[in-house]
């Protein structure tokens, strides 16, 4: 919140008056948003105050958490890190996406025991705690027997955030919050950054503030649902936005009305999320009397693992052309061989290389999804279709939808149903995220061999330097750095890592070394606010 007389603002840190503010003022120029490298003064002609702090993250989701959490636990005092963000809670837009996907509380994520994001450490890992407080040796005995007996420990969603909660009231998360939304990144002439935040209505007495910091690190999330094409064809042509759906929108109104009365669905997609909605539909059947017919339009039938020349056969089991893998990319990828060797690539080969970690499409090995596919292809309630769409129409009914689908084989057939459900995916590409857009346009940033931010190994964005200032990006705009699963919990801890090794460089933190590591861990595991 802006303190102040009419004419002056104040540093809610210092108290000291700050340039800008007043009333009716503090909108962006025409000048300011052509000009990529901006100072003090031309913030000042446009009414727009400015406050100083060492370090500012954007995003405010798990990826601004962890590397918050890492700079708390090196010594950065609170009022040093400013959080820009719109929403409450770190987990709260991971949350809501899990929740649309079928991934309620109860249920388990795609994560491993040791992936915590409110536990820089990693121990102890969600299958120790849960064996604790559930008073059960089953998790523990399912991370030690993993993969050969069991499939991979993963834990509950639940867990997850009530163990963020905790660890966000602890390094006092609420205390870094600015909230708003931003509008941009750009440098300052004389070194750093100045970061736009649009606030809340009637927050504040101008409609823009900027933060003048250091450091900047960006963690942005996605920037949106991604539709097939011709599904969002449909969806603008028709208007008909209840019938075709995303599986990462709110769209509970298509299995309450398949619990009421028989129908088809149709599944787009064969990764994780597919397999999430598919065990909704089942359980539905199951559970609630629902007579649903599932309709499985697979693109490409997998029989085989994905094999590449250079690199080699993978270890994924295919079965139904469904391809199984434990994790988004090979658990190698994580700390082991292939982590070595994607330091060292550069350019297609670097994109090779993480094509075949990823291995394509996929979903975790669970028995009871596997189970579910075996009932539902020998009692005819599951259905798979192989081919690609041409068209989307409305049935002649009003109430279905046809897909005009091209076989392999040439042939055209028409598909009625009464839903649609998207389960390709997320839009990843920084060019859909109006920060990230700009620091393109303006800021030097680059884009990298599958289109995202060109970082360096220190996750640095490679041409945004401003002075002795660094820009630094986290999550999934960094897809295709120099490591496999920055789209991760584990991913985002080492992304914030390395961060924070490169800022301890450059004297912004303590260093955590042996001693402090073990003192923090004993804060963390007393839950002593820091």
């Amino acid at each position: 919140m802006v303190d102040g007389s009419e004419t002056i603002t104040f540093n809610p840190q210092s108290g000291q008056p700050v340039q800008g503010g007043g009333p009716g003022g503090g909108d962006l120029t025409d000048q300011m948003i052509a000009t990529d490298w901006w100072t003090d003064q031309m913030l000042a002609d446009a009414g727009i105050p400015i406050y100083d702090v060492p370090f500012v993250t954007v995003g405010g989701g798990i990826g601004s958490f962890v590397m918050a959490d890492y700079l708390r636990i090196a010594g950065v005092p609170l009022e040093n890190i400013k959080v820009l963000t719109n929403i409450d809670r770190p987990y709260q837009t991971y949350q809501f996406l899990c929740k649309n996907s079928q991934i309620p509380s109860k249920e388990r994520l795609r994560s491993d025991s040791a992936a915590t994001p409110d536990n820089i450490w990693g121990f102890p890992g969600y299958a120790i705690r849960e064996g604790w407080n559930d008073k059960s040796l089953r998790p523990w005995i399912n991370v030690f027997t993993e993969p050969v007996i069991d499939d991979f420990y993963t834990p509950r969603a639940g867990d997850v955030f009530t163990s963020m909660d905790r660890e966000a009231a602890r390094i006092r998360w609420q205390g870094m919050l600015a909230k708003g939304q931003v509008r941009m990144v750009r440098r300052r002439q004389e070194g750093g950054y100045f970061t736009i935040l649009t606030p809340p209505t009637g927050t504040t007495r101008t409609k823009r503030i900027a933060y003048r910091s250091h450091f900047v690190h960006l963690s942005v999330g996605y920037p949106g649902l991604r539709y097939l094409r011709d599904l969002q064809a449909y969806r603008e042509t028709y208007e008909d936005y209840r019938t075709v759906v995303n599986a990462y929108e709110p769209h509970e109104h298509v299995y309450e009305d398949l619990k009421r009365r028989p129908g088809v669905v149709m599944i787009r997609g064969a990764g994780i999320v597919a397999s999430r909605i598919l065990q909704r539909l089942v359980d539905d059947r199951d559970y609630h009397g629902a007579q649903t017919t599932i309709m499985h339009l697979f693109r490409t039938y997998r029989t085989q693992p994905k094999i590449d020349k250079k690199w080699g056969g993978g270890k994924q089991e295919v079965r139904h052309g469904w391809a199984y893998q434990g994790f988004n990319v090979t658990k190698a990828s994580w700390g082991g061989q292939h982590r070595f060797k994607l330091l060292e690539l550069e350019g297609q080969e670097r994109k090779d290389f993480i094509d075949y970690i990823g291995g394509g499409a996929h979903t975790p090995r669970r028995k009871d999804w596997r189970e579910q596919i075996d009932r539902g292809l020998q009692q005819g309630f599951y259905r798979q279709h192989v081919g690609t769409v041409d068209k989307v129409v409305p049935g002649p009914d009003g109430e279905s939808v046809v897909s005009t689908v091209k076989g392999q084989d040439g042939s055209v057939t028409d598909i009625a149903v009464r839903y649609i459900i998207d389960c390709t995916g997320l839009v990843g590409s920084p060019r859909d995220h109006r920060v990230l857009a700009d620091l393109l346009d303006h800021g030097g940033a680059g884009e990298n061999v599958i289109g995202r931010l060109d970082c360096e190994p220190s996750f640095e964005i490679r041409g945004t330097r401003s002075g002795a200032g660094k820009m630094y990006a986290g999550g999934a705009s960094t897809a295709g750095s120099y490591y496999g699963g920055v789209d991760s919990f584990l991913g985002l801890q080492y992304t914030a890592q390395q961060i924070y090794l490169d800022l301890q460089k450059q004297g912004f933190c303590s260093r955590i070394g042996p001693g402090r590591s073990f003192s923090q861990w004993l804060k963390w595991a007393r839950n002593k606010t820091i």
